[in-house]
């Protein structure tokens, strides 16, 4: 099985499109949504007000319930299962549409995309829930100045999002802002360099700190080591490719920087339980 991957254009009539959101009714029309696994070039976001369903993320099972929303970054892989009695809404981007020039935004975005689900209160979701509205009616009407209006209510929903989605072990004090600074600056070297940098001492160099403050921080913000982490991100960059591609595995282990295509089968049956050609074979 190839994951197959879709462009936004996919789901609109005019291909230059950048941009689209649209009421999970009209999706459904009555009937249940089932989308199995595949990948999108774009930022996806769905927020479901009333409905059931399953929503697996990079190989990790969510329910869908009330008041639930779901944001995935472009390269995500998921599959899903909405009941024909849901509604909401489903909002896709990309990054041609909304791309933030200041840091902060920038960083936002990041934080954003790094929490792909989030189950709030009801009265916490109607907040998001009303800035989506809002964005709904701009695409809809289309008047003069509504791209730029639905670009300044992302940033609200963002915003918004973020001080919803912060867990009950969480505190938003100025006093964790740097662990999470830190932290975030550590996931964005992890993709940049995940091919060629695997220890923990790599990446403490690379962010000028030592190996004991970084996992201080991965630890305070994650629960987990730095190698926890690299290996966790190993295996889902492994996973992604076997099924995303045609490759062998000794040509997926050598993308991913492994020498040995022995010792990336048994890191992978180390940390799934299986080895890579098994895990493929499960999938089709």
């Amino acid at each position: 099985m190839e994951i197959p991957i879709r462009q936004i254009s996919d789901t609109k009539e005019n291909p230059t499109d950048r941009f689209n959101i649209r009421t999970i009714e009209s999706l459904l029309n009555g009937h249940p949504m089932v989308h199995d696994l595949h990948r999108h070039t774009y930022f996806f976001i769905l927020a479901v007000k009333n409905g059931r369903g399953e929503h697996e993320i990079d190989f990790i099972n969510y329910p869908v319930g009330d008041y639930s929303i779901f944001i995935l970054r472009p390269g995500q892989v998921h599959k899903l299962h909405l009941d024909k009695e849901s509604d909401g809404f489903l909002m896709e981007f990309n990054s041609e549409f909304y791309s933030p020039k200041d840091s902060d935004s920038k960083q936002r975005l990041r934080r954003v995309a790094s929490k792909s689900f989030c189950a709030v209160t009801r009265d916490r979701f109607e907040r998001l829930y009303n800035t989506l509205t809002t964005i709904y009616m701009e695409y809809a009407n289309k008047q003069m100045g509504y791209a730029d209006l639905i670009k300044a209510n992302l940033e609200i929903f963002f915003i918004e999002y973020l001080r919803q989605s912060l867990s009950p072990s969480q505190n938003s004090t100025i006093e964790l802002s740097y662990e999470q600074e830190r932290f975030e600056e550590f996931q964005e070297l992890l993709e940049l360099h995940l091919t060629e940098h695997k220890t923990v001492i790599q990446y403490a160099e690379l962010m000028g700190i030592s190996v004991y403050q970084l996992n201080r921080i991965t630890k305070e913000v994650m629960g987990k080591t730095v190698s926890d982490l690299i290996n966790d991100q190993l295996i889902l960059e492994s996973k992604r490719l076997l099924l995303a591609t045609l490759n062998q595995v000794k040509e997926i282990a050598y993308s991913l920087g492994f020498e040995d295509v022995s010792y990336f089968i048994r890191f992978f049956k180390k940390h799934t339980g299986s080895s890579p050609e098994a895990f493929r074979q499960n999938f089709k």
